[in-house]
């Protein structure tokens, strides 16, 4: 059985870092991308962050250079880091693993963790 389990997160004054973890279990997923989406209240939850196999990254623009996304395989794990977080960021955070639409490439998130909940204070 595939799990997700994250931690890290928590309350931040604006300007403040934190950085979010993801561990998998129930099989290796070192050859299937990654990825973080984001919900915030009375909001669609968004596509935040993508690594693939190969380590290229994808970011949303509202996180493109604040946020970095990486991955240890050998511990079936990704993370984010996020800097610079502004009262925008607040929103449950959620790790996902997928696949590729094979045509266009898209992201495809297949499990979804838990969610851990980020605060940024004003």
């Amino acid at each position: 059985q595939v799990q997700l389990v994250e931690s890290g997160g928590g309350l931040v004054q604006a300007g403040g870092s934190l950085r979010l973890s993801c561990a998998a279990s129930g099989r290796s997923f070192s050859i299937n991308p990654m990825g973080w989406y984001r919900q915030a209240p009375g909001k669609q939850r968004e596509l935040v962050a993508t690594i693939r196999k190969t380590g290229s990254t994808y970011y949303a623009d509202a996180v493109k250079g604040r946020f970095i996304i990486s991955r240890d395989n050998a511990k079936n794990t990704v993370y984010l880091s996020m800097n610079s977080l502004k009262p925008e960021d607040t929103a449950i955070y959620y790790c996902t693993i997928g696949t590729l639409n094979t045509i266009t490439q898209a992201y495809l998130p297949s499990y979804w963790g838990q969610g851990t909940q980020v605060t940024v204070s004003s």
